[in-house]
């Protein structure tokens, strides 16, 4: 028996389809997220963000090694 014999034999095909399904289920669950109607007036806020000059985005760092 060949590996050619025992790979076609072992039904992977039905995994591939299965990905296509949950794939294609989690593609719909985001884009009715994103294009449902209570959602508009967040993404209108977000889309302001970047020319929005009153919001702070600074970024703090810190260092947790001791100086040598």
């Amino acid at each position: 028996m060949s590996l050619t014999d025992l790979m076609s034999g072992a039904g992977l095909a039905h995994y591939a389809v299965v990905a296509l399904i949950l794939f294609f289920c989690a593609f719909l669950a985001l884009s009715a997220w994103i294009f449902w109607p209570s959602h508009r007036a967040w993404w209108r806020a977000a889309a302001q963000i970047p020319l929005d000059d009153t919001t702070s985005t600074t970024t703090t760092t810190t260092t947790t090694a001791e100086p040598q």
